[in-house]
C-alpha cells in the first residue's frame, strides 16, 4: 500500500515555490475544472470562530431556569422560558426586525469590555405591570409611544433580576459583573456597536397561559465575546449554581429575615400615687418576690424567662413558651 499523504521533502518544496515564482505552476493546478472554488479569508468566519456555542447555550440554560423566579412574583404563575439557539447577525439586520418603540437596557461587562443589550417588548412589559398591582394576566395594546413612571419601575425590576441571573448563569463559565449604563426605547438610539458590526443574539420565549408569548432578547457584541471564544467552545460539565430556588422560598427566607424588638420585664409593682408622688432620688424600692420574666417579642409576650449573666452582660434564659 503506499502512503499517499507522505510529507513533501526539502527539494521538492524548493522547486514547487521556484515553479510559482516563475508561472510554470498556477495556483489552480491539479484542481478539477468542474468544481467551483471560492476565495475564503481566514477569520471571516464568525460561526467557525465561535465553534457551537456549546457554553453559551449551556448558559442560556441556565439563565432560563434561574430567570423564572423574577417572573414568579409578578405574574403569581411558574412561566415556562425557553432559549433559542444563538444567531449571528450584523447589528443592522437585527435593529431591522424591531419596532420603534421598545424597552432597550444598555449594560456593561467590565471582565470582557464590553456591552450588551437587553431588549423588552412593550407588550410584556404592560402584562407584568398589570399583574405585578394586582390585575390579571391578560393581552393590552400596544399603540403608545413611551412607557408610563409605573412599567419604567417594572423594567427596572426586571432589568436588574436578569442582570442577577444572568450573572449567577455565567459563574460556571468565568465570573462577570454586569453594570447597568442607559435605557432608550428607540432602537435608533441604542448605540451598542456601529451598523455593519456582528452581534450574537440569544432569545428568550416566555410561554404564558391564555396569553400570547412573550419574549425577549440579549445582545453580545460578537468583539465582546471574541477574547473567550475558545471558551465557548468548551463543554462546561460543572455546576456551581446553588441558588436556583423557588418564590416560595425565597419568600421564606426574606420574611425570617425580618428584624423584631424583644424586651423582658423584670417586675411589674403597683404603688400608690401619694407615695409616688413622694419619690425623690435615692430612694429605694422594693420588688416583690420575681417568679420568672416575661419575654416580649414587639409588644407580644411569648416566653417566661429566668434573668442571669452571661460574659459579664445581663441576659434572660428562656424556659417556657407561652
Amino acid at each position: 500500500m503506499s502512503n499517499t499523504s507522505r510529507k513533501l521533502s526539502s527539494d521538492e518544496v524548493s522547486a514547487l515555490m521556484e515553479g510559482l515564482q516563475s508561472g510554470e505552476i498556477t495556483a489552480n493546478s491539479g484542481l478539477n475544472n468542474d468544481v467551483e472554488v471560492t476565495d475564503f479569508t481566514f477569520g471571516s468566519d464568525n460561526l467557525e470562530l465561535l465553534g457551537d456555542y456549546y457554553a453559551l447555550r449551556l448558559i442560556n440554560e441556565r439563565f432560563a431556569r434561574l430567570v423564572r423566579s423574577i417572573f414568579l412574583p409578578m405574574i403569581r404563575l411558574q412561566p415556562k422560558i425557553n432559549p433559542f439557539p444563538p444567531e449571528v447577525k450584523t447589528y443592522d439586520e437585527y435593529s431591522a426586525g424591531l419596532n420603534s418603540f421598545m424597552s432597550l437596557n444598555t449594560s456593561r461587562i467590565d471582565e470582557l469590555r464590553g456591552s450588551m443589550l437587553l431588549v423588552l417588548e412593550p407588550s410584556f412589559i404592560s402584562v407584568l405591570t398589570n399583574c405585578y398591582y394586582g390585575g390579571k394576566l391578560a393581552n393590552f395594546p400596544t399603540a403608545k409611544a413611551e412607557f408610563t413612571a409605573t412599567e419604567d419601575r417594572i423594567i427596572e425590576i426586571v432589568s436588574d433580576g436578569i442582570t442577577q441571573c444572568l450573572e449567577n448563569a455565567w459563574k460556571d463559565l468565568m465570573p462577570i459583573s454586569i453594570k447597568h449604563q442607559s435605557r432608550e426605547i428607540n432602537p435608533q438610539f441604542a448605540t451598542l456597536v456601529e451598523s455593519s458590526d456582528s452581534v450574537i443574539i440569544c432569545s428568550f420565549v416566555v410561554q404564558l397561559p391564555n396569553v400570547d408569548s412573550a419574549s425577549f432578547d440579549i445582545i453580545y457584541p460578537l468583539q465582546t465575546l471574541k477574547p473567550i471564544a475558545s471558551l465557548l467552545r468548551s463543554r462546561v460539565q460543572s455546576d456551581v449554581i446553588n441558588d436556583d430556588i423557588s418564590w416560595r422560598e425565597r419568600l421564606e427566607k426574606s420574611v425570617l429575615n425580618i428584624p423584631l424588638p424583644v424586651s423582658a420585664i423584670l417586675s411589674e409593682p403597683s404603688v400608690s400615687l401619694s407615695n409616688l408622688v413622694q419619690f425623690k432620688e435615692g430612694d429605694v424600692m422594693n420588688l416583690p418576690p420575681v417568679d420568672g420574666v416575661d419575654f416580649f417579642v414587639n409588644d407580644k409576650i411569648l416566653f417566661k424567662a429566668e434573668i442571669g449573666e452571661t460574659n459579664g452582660q445581663v441576659a434572660v434564659s428562656l424556659k417556657n413558651r407561652l
